[in-house]
């Protein structure tokens, strides 16, 4: 079966980090194939980068047609509804997956991520897909790119944000939101005293999930 990972940002090298990930979660029989977006920006910051990758997602809808699911990797899940109001075939959000999987069982969870002004976004999808067990969004300081620029700043950042989701907002489940800090959120499990969440090895279990439940 062949999944389409779009990913709703310009920048190739993500859409291959992305890709990499995905296809160490798949099961056998799932192949991965990364699509970037060909307009907006290469990183999304705000609301209004974020309606633009929407129609950079919804843009790619002829070319996968084909596919037998679809997982939009970026954390506001741009152009989740587009794309299932045309294909047929499973389409899979990273933040829907990752809020399925840390509110399971009515968990309290949080977002750690590096976008102030994506907030507001971030909660509203949990408003839509039912979590009233959403406890806010921990960001880290600083201007997102600077922060992102290197690794371990990045890496020690993200906890940071995370233990205070815990300690101040009660987080019984911390997910580490946005696709390009998908590298970052593997290494950090293990790192808190509740569990960590990776968007896209969860929207990968998911959309196999949705697979088999169709065959």
């Amino acid at each position: 079966m062949r999944i389409a990972l779009v990913n709703p940002n310009t920048d190739a090298a993500v859409t291959s980090a992305m890709c990499e990930i995905a296809r160490r979660r798949a099961p056998p029989g799932l192949s991965i194939t990364g699509h970037t977006a060909t307009f907006g920006v290469p990183l999304i910051t705000d609301a209004v980068a974020l309606s633009e990758a929407a129609r950079a997602v919804a843009a790619f809808a002829p070319q996968l047609a084909h596919y037998d699911g679809v997982v939009v990797s970026a954390f506001g899940d741009p152009g989740v509804e587009a794309l299932r109001d045309v294909l047929e075939c499973p389409v899979v959000g990273i933040a829907e997956a990752a809020m399925r999987a840390a509110g399971a069982g009515g968990r309290a969870f949080a977002v750690a991520t590096t976008t102030p002004d994506l907030c507001e976004a971030i909660a509203a999808r949990a408003v839509a897909y039912g979590h009233a067990n959403f406890v806010g969004t921990w960001v880290t300081p600083g201007d997102p790119r600077d922060v992102m620029a290197d690794h371990d700043t990045l890496a020690a950042a993200l906890l940071s944000a995370s233990q205070s989701a815990v300690k101040d907002g009660g987080a019984q489940a911390v997910i580490v939101g946005g696709g390009p800090l998908a590298r970052v959120a593997e290494t950090m499990r293990g790192c808190l005293s509740v569990p960590v969440i990776a968007p896209i090895p969860e929207a990968i279990d998911l959309i196999a999930a949705y697979l088999m439940e169709e065959r």
